[in-house]
């Protein structure tokens, strides 16, 4: 056999074999019932957005719940920055942002989640790195979140950088590049500490608040979201030092570019449409009214954009009717439990990063 044979023969049933791996890990974590796990396949030779469209509903792996990211709220509606992403695509497929089931997945189950198809896409805050972006079969589609490692400290402890930290416990979860930059970062600045490795978020943060560990290390965006979700944030000091880059942003598996591109521009349009002062309240009167050409185009008046997509013309004015440009969503989930714009500020901005691809 050729070696695309063999990787065709194989497929399945490594398919198979990750499929029952992480419908077992997400049985065990209660999340959902196990017949509720993986969506029906695509049939032979359809794509993913095919069988998206053909389900009617986008399956989003998430957070299992990260304050301004992903979280469920007292009616159990799932909100966050993150969530957005999901609506927003929803909105682009079907004209309904809430099109949409949510599937918790911890920093272990997320990409077993993805690779066995129990999720169409994940939504979830991971870092964009080499090894995952090319030997996971999953696809990166843009970073819409630039963020950086940190550590967080009780107020109390009178630290106030990290490399006081040395001789310290330090909380940090498995299965991440947190835990990798830690020790690299320790190394090269010669601090001798205690790991204390804990898969779940929830555990993790409670070990941290029982002092269990001086110190919590990940994002500085997830230190900030669990500052916020204390009793008292101020007893808690997120420190200066950011010790690696961390670009977050969606992700794919293999086998779907159409997907893929789709992912890509719903994300560049939220972007575009913050830069070119299309917000929620003004995309139905600026998509009939606007005469610049680049906003005629993305909001479907003319260019036939969304075709390319394999969605309909005005997919633009839905995604941004139901959640409105990408400094809308920020300062919705994010500016309240004190994440400021930073590099995630638009390009024209002194220190904004966040740029989106020309719509022509």
């Amino acid at each position: 056999m050729s070696f695309r044979e063999i990787e065709m023969t194989l497929q399945p049933l490594r398919r198979a074999t990750i499929g029952v791996l992480g419908a077992v890990a997400m049985t065990a974590l209660g999340v959902l019932p196990a017949a509720a796990q993986a969506p029906a396949p695509a049939p032979a030779g359809a794509s993913i957005l095919d069988a998206i469209k053909a389900r009617g509903t986008l399956v989003c792996g998430t957070n299992t719940g990260l304050a301004g990211f992903a979280q469920p709220d007292s009616q159990g509606v799932w909100r966050g920055f993150d969530v957005e992403y999901c609506r927003a695509l929803a909105a682009a497929i079907f004209n309904d942002p809430n099109k949409v089931r949510y599937v918790p997945t911890t920093a272990q189950s997320r990409f077993t989640a993805l690779q066995s198809g129990e999720v169409d896409i994940l939504a979830r805050n991971t870092t964009w790195t080499l090894s995952r972006d090319t030997s996971l079969g999953l696809d990166f589609a843009a970073v819409n979140f630039f963020d950086g490692q940190g550590f967080m400290v009780k107020a109390s402890a009178g630290v106030k950088t990290a490399k006081e930290l040395s001789g310290a416990t330090i909380c940090v979860q498995p299965g991440t590049t947190t835990e990798q930059n830690l020790t690299d970062w320790a190394r090269a600045n010669n601090v001798q500490f205690t790991p204390v490795v804990i898969e779940r978020l929830e555990e993790l943060v409670s070990a941290y608040a029982s002092n269990r560990c001086d110190a919590f290390t990940t994002d500085v965006s997830g230190l900030a979201a669990t500052r916020a979700s204390q009793p008292n944030p101020a007893e808690h000091l997120i420190l200066p030092d950011v010790i690696s880059k961390e670009p977050l942003g969606p992700l794919i598996r293999h086998g779907d570019q159409r997907l893929v591109d789709l992912v890509r521009w719903t994300h560049y349009a939220l972007v575009a449409a913050e830069e070119l002062g299309v917000n929620q309240a003004n995309v139905a009167q600026m998509a009939a009214s606007d005469t610049r050409p680049e906003v005629q185009r993305m909001l479907g008046k003319n260019g036939g954009l969304g075709q390319m997509l394999g969605v309909s013309n005005d997919w633009v004015v839905n995604v941004i009717k139901a959640t409105g440009n990408y400094g809308e969503i920020f300062a919705r989930h994010l500016q309240p439990i004190g994440i400021q714009r930073g590099p995630n500020a638009l390009w024209t901005t002194p220190g904004g990063q966040q740029y989106a691809m020309p719509f022509r």
